[in-house]
């Protein structure tokens, strides 16, 4: 597949492109606040980290997989650059009349941990999200849309969560509530997906209509290093 034309002449994934971007960006920022759901204490990234999944599903069903692990590495560059950034803002020194310079250190003093539980977690779950959407379209013949999508955000998101709760968290929380942390963003994370399927049917219909492309990786070299 040559990602160049597609890039260029797509109408939509540009768009898409962005908003992956933007939903990781804001997760990384959020999920340093541990907020409380009904009784369930999950980091806040939760109400919006669901949607990076989606719009992956969304990606790879019409575009293919080799699309989306370009848009997974800009995503990686992105959120490079914003935690630089943010560290480097952390140091400059505040003007004096700025009183809310400790409190700004201290919301964003978690990010480099953040960061690489993260990232750590978003190369290996998003990777995985896609390569199971994309084998499982393959052999299902592009039939049951729904089940690949929740069965790729299973293995997708059960990997991420289990790695960000791990290394952005061991050591603040006790290990039993690490556990029940960790298996209870999985399980809102999936049933996330799960209530938005109609969405993702209606979003992927559209796109393949619009682009007039709905991809099958039946050649695809699956290697997350193949540019």
């Amino acid at each position: 597949m040559q990602l160049a034309p597609i890039f260029m002449q797509s109408k939509y994934l540009h768009i898409l492109t962005a908003l992956f971007v933007t939903t990781l960006i804001l997760s990384n920022i959020i999920a340093v606040k541990i907020a409380s759901f009904g009784g369930y204490f999950l980091p806040v990234a939760v109400i919006i980290f669901p949607i990076s999944y989606i719009i992956s599903d969304v990606l790879t069903e019409v575009y293919g997989y080799a699309v989306m692990r370009r848009v997974i590495w800009i995503g990686f560059l992105c959120n490079f650059i914003s935690v630089i950034i943010i560290a480097v803002a952390r140091f400059i020194p505040p003007a004096p009349f700025f009183t809310l310079n400790d409190a700004f250190s201290q919301v964003l003093a978690q990010t480099p941990r953040i960061f690489l539980a993260s990232i750590v977690a978003y190369v290996a779950g998003t990777f995985l999200n896609a390569f199971v959407m994309a084998r499982m379209k393959v052999r299902t013949k592009g039939k049951h849309l729904w089940l690949r999508t929740i069965s790729s955000t299973i293995v997708g998101e059960g990997i991420d969560s289990a790695l960000f709760i791990t290394i952005a968290f061991y050591g603040v929380f006790p290990q039993e509530q690490l556990l029940i942390v960790l298996l209870t963003q999985w399980i809102f994370k999936c049933g996330f997906e799960v209530v938005m399927t109609p969405l993702t049917y209606l979003a992927t219909g559209f796109l393949k209509r619009s682009e007039k492309i709905d991809h099958f990786d039946t050649k695809t070299n699956f290697s997350p290093l193949q540019f």
